[in-house]
């Protein structure tokens, strides 16, 4: 009990100067500033090219979902997740241990000896298709879904719409997603460039805008070159270019991504364009329990039908039945699910 009991207490200990590190160090590697960078960047595009021209810029709850997004990104951890997330993980790992006679899933990691490009496509592609069913499972459960009634209060559409959700979806994801991940030896949030492309993708599906598949194709290219010419592929080929040759391994990414990638990236990746529908007020008869389901990657929806974009959505309403009723402030926001409020 000893060793629980320390783990959460540095859990607060430790986070807390993970935090205070993160605020007042600003690097490239650093959370705080990413997530700054990312809404910042998006923010200048619904300016510059919004989809819904007469959506104001700043729209309804625009600083509400951008306090949202810190709350959710650090400040719950600081509260309470990392703390109790220590002791969950200790647990977790010793009850493997005790179960298999002692097996340490870090020290016989089946992916130890692959390239880290592998490494990194394989835990992307596990935990957005575990995300995946775990967003079908918010809407199927009537108890969580009442938790997830948060994300869908947005009633107009932004990038920081992204990060407004209920703390309990916190629990419900990370708990969830981190047994397969867990058993793949998988340590998923150690994993930077996964992280900041699912955060800054998330924001682009929110987000106020609609651009051509070629161009996203284009941008994605252009990320991979980044990595590649810096040498995070652990491709041989790549390794220590000149400063001219990182330029043109990034141009070459960027064309690649663009003209292979172009006609491709609706069904590839989620986009403003399929997202919206998820949010929509009206839902076809028979799709009572929601479509769109995908957080990243859009060949869920196609593999499993669920996808619905019935025309570009650009003005629907958005909400669902009830949210008339619905509570409009933080606090009874994070405080909804646990108690009837007669919204349906």
């Amino acid at each position: 009990m000893t060793r629980y009991w320390n783990a959460f207490v540095e859990g607060y200990t430790g986070y807390a100067n993970y935090l205070f590190h993160e605020i007042t160090h600003p690097s490239w590697n650093n959370y705080f500033y990413w997530l700054i960078a990312v809404s910042l960047f998006f923010f200048l595009l619904e300016v510059v090219i919004p989809w819904r021209k007469k959506q104001p810029v700043f729209r309804k709850d625009f600083w509400l979902d951008g306090f949202y997004m810190f709350f959710n990104f650090f400040l719950f951890s600081l509260i309470i997740y990392s703390a109790a997330s220590n002791v969950v993980v200790n647990l977790f790992n010793d009850g493997i241990a005790w179960i298999t006679g002692g097996f340490n899933l870090q020290a016989n990691n089946p992916l130890n000896n692959f390239p880290m490009w592998s490494i990194l496509l394989i835990g992307f592609l596990v935990r957005d298709f575990v995300q995946w069913w775990i967003h079908r499972l918010l809407h199927r459960s009537d108890t969580l879904w009442e938790f997830h009634k948060v994300h869908h209060s947005v009633e107009e559409m932004g990038f920081a719409a992204h990060l407004r959700y209920h703390w309990m979806e916190n629990i419900v994801y990370r708990t969830l997603e981190y047994i397969p991940l867990a058993l793949l030896g998988i340590g998923l949030y150690d994993f930077f460039i996964i992280h900041i492309f699912t955060l800054a993708w998330g924001h682009y599906n929110h987000s106020n805008i609609s651009v051509s598949g070629y161009i996203t194709g284009g941008i994605l290219g252009m990320l991979l070159g980044i990595v590649a010419a810096n040498g995070l592929l652990d491709i041989t080929l790549f390794n220590d270019p000149e400063l001219l040759a990182k330029l043109g391994i990034i141009l070459g990414f960027t064309l690649a991504g663009s003209l292979l990638l172009g006609k491709l990236m609706k069904y590839l990746f989620n986009s403003p364009e399929m997202h919206i529908w998820h949010h929509s007020y009206n839902l076809p008869e028979s799709r009572y329990y929601g479509v769109n389901f995908g957080l990243t990657l859009a060949i869920w929806d196609y593999l499993f039908k669920t996808a619905y974009i019935p025309h570009d959505g650009q003005d629907i309403r958005l909400g669902f039945p009830g949210i008339e009723k619905f509570p409009q402030d933080f606090t009874g926001q994070i405080t909804h699910g646990f108690k009837d409020d007669n919204t349906e």
